[in-house]
């Protein structure tokens, strides 16, 4: 038989094994997904757990707060009624003075204590492993935990009292948790205490992407480690400070727990530890709050800490424009 014959008769085999393989690449390919909505439909179960667990509850909140809405009632509307009386409240003050206070005294230490801690475990080394388990349990710790060991620690027959006693150092106990100033600062300490892990974090992941070279460079000019820290590390370090800096603002600005649980839900003596989130929670509880009123405050918080977020972001876009 000749060639030509041979191969006349091997390409119908061909061709029908051919087409049975496009046929079953195209069921297992299936149909082709076009269309500008294509991509909207792998977004909508993302966009309806937005809309019904981020959305809606804020906008409820922005008709609420115009609102005399309780508890049990649904009120009726009332126009600025809620934000004069916020004005003539002053508990609302004591609230934002303690709020402010808590920001001043929280994010400096939580900017740059973190970047010591990372600075201190970035070098792998024997026990490093360790250190940064210890440095980053308070972060995966739960908040009210933390909260009642530092009461215990702290309390007037606490730890920290009774040690001071034993030593001789004191002979009445101090008043951590039961003086307006000093149950401000304690929440503070914890404050700081639980997040130096979790920034500590962020802090080693922009470190290991700063160039070795710089720091090389800056050793062959005779830099020593101080110097090298103030003109590689730190202008490396700028973004993150930035970011930490925002974070941690508004962490401070929201402080509930730790007041909550050091204060035994007395907000210090006569109150006057109260938080701005305390006080939405006192004014909205029970089968008659003042739901109105406390979604008013929410407004003012979320206003606040937005103004911290674009106010940080200011002065960092600042930083960078020449002008």
């Amino acid at each position: 038989m000749s060639a030509d014959a041979l191969l006349r008769e091997r390409r119908p085999d061909r061709d029908a094994s051919s087409s049975r393989n496009g046929r079953a690449s195209a069921r297992r390919s299936g149909p082709p997904l076009q269309g500008a909505a294509t991509p909207w439909l792998f977004l909508l179960p993302g966009l309806a757990a937005c809309l019904i667990f981020n959305i809606s509850p804020f906008l409820t909140t922005v008709l609420l707060a115009f609102t005399d809405a309780r508890t049990i009632s649904p009120g009726t509307f009332t126009g600025l009624d809620n934000f004069a009386r916020m004005a003539d409240d002053p508990r609302f003050w004591l609230a934002l003075r303690n709020g402010a206070l808590y920001v001043i005294g929280v994010v400096p230490p939580l900017v740059f204590l973190p970047l010591l801690l990372a600075l201190l475990v970035r070098d792998k080394g024997p026990g490093i492993g360790f250190f940064r388990t210890v440095f980053y349990t308070p972060v995966i710790a739960s908040a009210v935990v933390v909260g009642l060991i530092w009461t215990w620690l702290l309390d007037s027959r606490g730890l920290v009292n009774g040690t001071l006693e034993a030593l001789g150092v004191l002979k009445d106990p101090v008043p951590f948790l039961t003086d307006e100033w000093l149950l401000l600062a304690s929440a503070m300490i914890v404050t700081i205490w639980k997040g130096l892990g979790y920034y500590m974090i962020i802090y080693l992941a922009t470190l290991g992407r700063v160039p070795e070279e710089l720091h090389e460079a800056a050793q062959v000019d005779g830099a020593g480690a101080i110097r090298r820290f103030f003109v590689v590390t730190l202008p490396a370090m700028r973004t993150t400070m930035t970011l930490i800096s925002a974070l941690s603002a508004v962490a401070a600005f929201r402080v509930f727990t730790e007041i909550f649980i050091l204060s035994g839900d007395t907000a210090g003596p006569g109150g006057r530890d109260i938080t701005l989130v305390m006080l939405i929670r006192e004014v909205s509880s029970g089968l008659n709050g003042h739901v109105g009123y406390g979604a008013a405050l929410s407004l003012v918080l979320f206003g606040l800490t937005l103004g911290l977020l674009l106010s940080v972001l200011r002065l960092q876009t600042g930083r960078k424009d020449p002008r």
